[in-house]
């Protein structure tokens, strides 16, 4: 055959497989056509034909979850409602009155203002019941319908009556609504001298800024503890500037490929480093950014990872407006740790009921093990420590999860509101007390324990409220009831991280764990890391 002809060959077979290719398409493309006009048909029909009057709008919602819900386990539409409050929660601020309540029975409690806050500047005080909000009776008002009442636009005005203990009557403010910033920080302080340690509850907007604030208001810190446990991820650059200030400059951070998404790949820029020992604190609730962070400190042999394993979210979801508020999240792409793992753990469309059963039966110690030992291998990239893939991210020390104490009777107190509404009245009748007692965390730290007393009140107001005494569960739970009181109480005095404090240093655990680590990183931090050099 000569050049000439073979040229003329191979040109015709590519214009054929073009137009295969293009006929591919083109069938394709007329396919969506036709089932997008099936759906416009449907929508017309019943607007124009149903029986009764139809609100279409509902219908619509539903039709779009549905279609959603045969997908993967986290593409999602979010109303326009719902979207407000996941929006606020990744600006890191609201517009509202700036307090925190809780539902005792039927009633509005206020658990805590915040500081500087307009609700605290005109004198509400913590444990004050809000009975009326302008002209509603707030008595019976469901739990979810509260924070559409008190928030509003900045500058507008709300007034609210409340009970307050020991004080007659009701009292009455007028507050001027602001911005209230809500934190992801949740804890930050020093356990050891040299050793700093900072909780993140999730990655908004403000995260960064928050966690160098707490970082800066260390003395000489050596090592640090970053606490991920029940972060369920967020915003991606704030996960990433997280990493940045972890990781060398130039360390791979996360990849992500996708059918219809250019592969992209973040690496660590220059800027303020960490550069002492760490340890990153995980769970079976860390997922998405927090996997992200963990999983590169793991790869770049950065630092141990402690604790259980993660929750195995692994997709990007775009999020895109549909004009009226409304929100659809779909997955574009997966993201990929430096060496090559796969975040997400294995899933099928359509199947999402099955999907968080499974993880909840991951974490039974034997379905683990089985799962593990199907897992593909991977290499970190300095010390070229195996690790799994297979979803997920495995800690380094795999911490169980301390469940001492936590028997059915002490569940049904929290479950029942009891423990709620016991920490509510006790303050009641002992706040001033407490405050001239421990006029700060550190001596509410070291002096106070609920003494028998208050642990009879307890169970004598559990009785009352229909949970029955159990003597040997109770016996069981004492020491940990003891606990989980003291950090309750130093929550609603001194704020949310007295509450981490406490419940970290009284538990054994993953907490404990990390100390000892960082306490000894010559010896124990440079073995688990294989660090030869």
């Amino acid at each position: 055959m000569s050049r000439a002809v073979a040229c003329r060959f191979v040109l015709l077979l590519l214009a054929a497989l073009w137009g295969l290719v293009s006929s591919a398409q083109a069938q394709a493309q007329g396919d969506a056509v036709v089932q997008q006009q099936k759906l416009n048909r449907v929508y017309q029909l019943l607007e124009r034909l149903y029986v009764d009057d139809v609100e279409m709008a509902p219908l619509v919602e539903s039709a779009i979850t549905a279609m959603l819900e045969e997908l993967d386990p986290h593409s999602a539409y979010l109303g326009a409602e719902e979207m407000k409050g996941v929006q606020a929660s990744f600006d890191g601020e609201f517009s509202g009155i700036g307090v925190e309540f809780s539902l005792l029975r039927d009633t509005i409690v206020v658990a805590n203002t915040i500081a500087g806050g307009p609700a605290e500047q005109v004198g509400v005080l913590p444990n004050d019941r809000i009975v009326r909000i302008d002209t509603l009776d707030a008595v019976g008002m469901r739990m979810g319908d509260v924070p559409r009442y008190l928030r509003g636009e900045r500058g507008t005005k709300v007034g609210i009556d409340v009970m307050r203990h020991g004080v007659a009557g009701q009292l009455h403010f007028v507050i001027t609504r602001d911005r209230i910033p809500l934190n992801t920080v949740d804890a930050a302080y020093m356990p050891a001298e040299g050793i700093g340690y900072i909780k993140i509850n999730r990655f908004g907007r403000t995260t960064m800024t928050e966690f160098l604030e707490a970082f800066h208001g260390f003395d000489r810190c050596e090592g640090l503890i970053v606490d991920l446990r029940g972060n369920g991820g967020g915003l991606l650059e704030q996960a990433i500037l997280l990493a940045e200030f972890l990781l060398p400059r130039g360390s791979t951070i996360v990849s992500t490929e996708g059918r219809a998404v250019t592969p992209t790949s973040f690496e660590a820029r220059g800027g303020e480093k960490f550069r002492g020992n760490l340890v990153v604190l995980i769970d079976e609730s860390s997922a998405s950014a927090s996997e992200i962070v963990s999983g590169a400190v793991q790869d770049w042999d950065r630092g141990v990872i402690v604790g259980r394993p993660s929750f195995g979210k692994g997709l990007v979801q775009r999020q895109i407006p549909l004009g009226d508020g409304s929100t659809v999240r779909i997955t574009i792409a997966r993201y990929h740790t430096p060496s090559g793992r796969v975040i997400q753990r294995p899933y099928e469309n359509g199947k999402r009921r099955e999907y968080y059963l499974d993880h909840l039966r991951r974490y039974d110690d034997r379905v683990r093990d089985s799962l593990d030992a199907g897992a593909p291998l991977y290499e970190t990239l300095r010390s070229h420590r195996t690790v799994r893939g297979g979803g997920g991210i495995t800690p380094d020390v795999i911490v169980a999860e301390d469940t001492t104490g936590v028997t059915n009777y002490y569940a049904e107190l929290v479950r029942r509101g009891v423990v709620n509404e016991f920490v509510l009245s006790s303050l009641d009748a002992r706040r001033a007390e407490l405050e001239r007692l421990y006029p700060d965390f550190e001596t509410f730290a070291a002096q106070f324990e609920p003494d028998e007393a208050m642990l009879d009140e307890l169970v004598t107001l559990g009785c009352g409220r229909g949970v029955p005494y159990d003597d040997a569960q109770y016996i069981e739970s004492k020491s940990f009831i003891r606990l989980h009181l003291k950090a309750l109480l130093g929550q609603r005095l001194y704020g949310v991280g007295a509450f981490y404090r406490v419940m970290n240093e009284g538990r054994p655990g993953s907490y404990s764990r990390a100390l000892e680590i960082l306490s000894d990183w010559e010896t124990q931090g440079r073995l688990l890391l294989d660090i030869r050099n």
